[in-house]
């Protein structure tokens, strides 16, 4: 039964006892005033209200019994209501607690299918990167090869116009000597020969002019070639396994997954990363690792400095790589100008302007073949102290010298020419002295060495280059270098004997003199020196001697 009917049954048999009760309570007060009256007036009215009390007592008892009875019929609805609606709220709780597990697993379910359809997307998030990279790999390699056929295109045509001139000096030659035969036929002997003598000289002009001109572009094609091997000295570009290791610093990541935010939607975050860094962020197949790239050391550690900070906020997007960046630049500067004054706290130097500490502290993430230049500076500071003071010179002069006579290598990758001119130029701008300054450009013979100290400052740096163990190369290595320049300089006709000398820095060359003479070995020097600059990679300059060795005997009798 519906328990709200249940409760309005109920309601209902209360207030039918209720009025039952109040009319029984009217009968009893109406009663006691009978009793009262009847006493008052008669005693024959009392046998007609004892009769009628009787009469009301039954009808009251009935009344009341039968609202007693309707009241515990009304209690037995109530219970049976409260009873039902007990079950109906058991059943209703019942359907709560199956809906509750019917929405728990629809959850999980839907957790579980997000869960792999996020894997989906990284798994073709990664398949597009690589597909991106194969695609960047190959333009590059169609740009070579496209640089290759431009250049055999080139060759091609020079040998083509070397072949039209050669061509029309022979056919003009030809046409000059049967002019000339023609003339001769008509003339005397001394007009034959002024007139073959004239045009000898015509044709000697000529094919000289055309030398001069093939000087003059081999001359222009070697200087350029000259130009970017001095490029490339400044840069310390030596053999590829050391510059790979100069110029490459690897990052490793907590997981592969953050290779994909380093690349950021459509590439973004790696563009803004290179755009604004100028380093190179390399991303290939290599687990839980990235390259950075740059020939700019200072540089490169900038922006390692800044994706280190990147990965370990986890936000990477432009807005965050500009700030690190810029908080990242602030921080390797301090870390510069600090190595600069720890290195002259080291030797014991004096005050020094702030702009060439900071430059000296920038050398402290510079390599030269291998060796940290900082560390080489000082080093080499500290031989020509001890050699100052046997030579009873200045020892805080020497060292002075010593030590930023290479402070023109951390400007390299900003300005183009030699380290040692371009560190002069700088000790100058900061008020250095000129002895200082002289050194700093002499250490390399590129100008005439005029003091003691540049000596020493050549011999110190020699010194801390050359130690064993202070550069790269092995013993292996070195072997074969000098090998290769013996035999480079062997293989030419006319060769008695070769010398490689100075750890490979020159070599001497004596020839036969009755095969070679003195024009020959101009051309011979000449000749060695490009095919070793072709064939060998090395740092600094190769010295080529050619020896020619010529005797006289007479016997005195």
């Amino acid at each position: 039964m519906d328990p709200v009917i249940v409760l309005v049954l109920a309601v209902v048999v209360g207030i039918a006892l209720g009025v039952a009760l109040i009319g029984a309570g009217q009968l009893s007060r109406r009663r006691r005033s009978g009793r009262e009256n009847a006493v008052s007036v008669a005693a024959g009215v009392e046998v007609e209200l004892q009769r009628r009390q009787r009469e009301l007592d039954d009808r009251a008892d009935h009344v009341l019994r039968n609202a007693q009875a309707d009241a515990q019929a009304s209690r037995s609805l109530a219970e049976q209501g409260l009873a039902a609606a007990e079950q109906a709220r058991a059943e209703a709780a019942d359907d709560v607690r199956r809906a509750e597990e019917r929405r728990t697993a629809i959850e999980s379910e839907i957790a579980a299918t997000r869960a792999e359809l996020a894997l989906l997307r990284e798994e073709a998030q990664r398949r597009e990167t690589r597909l991106a990279e194969r695609e960047a790999r190959l333009d590059l390699e169609l740009a070579a090869l496209a640089a290759r056929r431009m250049s055999a295109d080139e060759t091609e045509a020079e040998l083509l116009r070397r072949s039209a001139e050669i061509a029309e000096s022979e056919a003009h030659q030809g046409q000059l000597r049967a002019e000339a035969l023609e003339r001769v036929a008509n003339l005397t002997s001394a007009e034959a020969r002024a007139e073959l003598v004239t045009t000898i000289e015509h044709q000697a002009k000529r094919e000289a002019a055309l030398t001069v001109r093939e000087i003059e572009r081999e001359a222009r094609e070697e200087g350029e070639d000259r130009a970017r091997r001095i490029v490339t000295l400044a840069a310390q570009r030596i053999a590829s396994e050391q510059t790979s290791e100069s110029t490459v610093s690897v990052l490793h990541l907590p997981d592969d997954s953050m290779k994909g935010r380093i690349i950021g939607r459509e590439g973004r975050n790696i563009r803004t990363f290179e755009a604004v860094t100028g380093v190179n962020l390399l991303i290939d197949d290599t687990p839980e690792a990235v390259l950075l790239s740059c020939f700019d050391p200072v540089r490169r550690e900038i922006g390692r400095l800044t994706l280190e900070a990147l990965i370990a906020d986890g936000r990477i997007q432009p807005t965050r790589i500009e700030e690190e960046y810029e908080r990242s630049r602030v921080e390797i500067e301090a870390r510069c100008v600090r190595a600069g004054e720890d290195a002259l706290v080291d030797l014991g130097i004096g005050d020094m302007h702030p702009d060439l500490i900071a430059l000296l502290g920038r050398l402290r993430y510079r390599t030269s073949y291998g060796q940290n230049v900082l560390g080489h500076l000082t080093e080499a500071a500290h031989i020509a102290g001890i050699m100052a003071a046997e030579l009873r010179l200045p020892i805080e002069h020497t060292k002075r010298c010593t030590l930023l006579h290479d402070i023109g290598k951390a400007l390299t990758h900003e300005v183009q020419g030699s380290h040692a001119i371009i560190g002069a130029e700088v000790a100058r701008r900061y008020g250095e002295h000129e002895d200082v300054v002289h050194a700093i450009e002499a250490h390399h013979n590129e100008i005439e060495v005029r003091t003691l100290e540049a000596v020493i400052v050549q011999t110190a740096d020699a010194m801390s280059g050359g130690r064993p163990g202070a550069r790269r190369e092995s013993l292996e290595h070195y072997v074969e270098r000098l090998e290769r320049l013996e035999a480079i300089a062997a293989a030419h006709e006319g060769i008695d004997k070769v010398f490689a000398m100075q750890a490979g820095r020159e070599v001497r060359v004596v020839v036969l003199p009755d095969e070679v003479d003195d024009i020959g070995m101009q051309v011979l020097a000449r000749d060695i020196a490009a095919e070793i600059e072709q064939e060998l990679t090395y740092p600094g300059q190769i010295r080529v001697t050619v020896v020619r060795e010529s005797r006289a005997t007479g016997l005195a009798r």
